[in-house]
């Protein structure tokens, strides 16, 4: 995949983790479950984590080591054909105990350290 590519997949879902961090603030579950425009702007933007990470595909393991790429395409599916079966404490649990270590992730590939000669996109 060039870089442009991988690169703008992963700018995508650094976007996406910003905009629910945003979204949420200090928001607890049980208010997040009660609402409506919250939850339904938290599930688009997984939808777009979701898609990014379909489109990184084997990329994603290379670049981001360590993250459930594929939990998250499956997530992606629930989120895009199964509507009727979301679970916001399934939504809610990913949201706050996987996207931290995948935004720590796609940050260090997308601004290695000054020390490494390549970004690992580059490859």
């Amino acid at each position: 995949m060039p870089f442009r590519d991988a690169e703008r997949h992963l700018r995508d879902i650094l976007e996406s983790i910003n905009n629910i961090d945003t979204f949420l603030g200090d928001m607890d579950f049980d208010v997040y479950r009660g609402d409506l425009k919250t939850k339904s702007a938290v599930e688009r933007q997984m939808q777009i984590i979701t898609e990014g990470a379909v489109r990184l595909g084997a990329d994603g393991d290379r670049l981001c080591p360590g993250i459930d790429w594929e939990g998250f395409r499956g997530m992606g599916n629930i989120l895009r054909h199964g509507y009727h079966r979301i679970d916001d404490k399934i939504v809610w649990d990913t949201v706050k105990v996987e996207l931290p270590p995948m935004k720590a992730a796609v940050l260090r590939a997308l601004n290695p350290p000054p020390a490494s000669p390549r970004s690992p996109i580059l490859g």
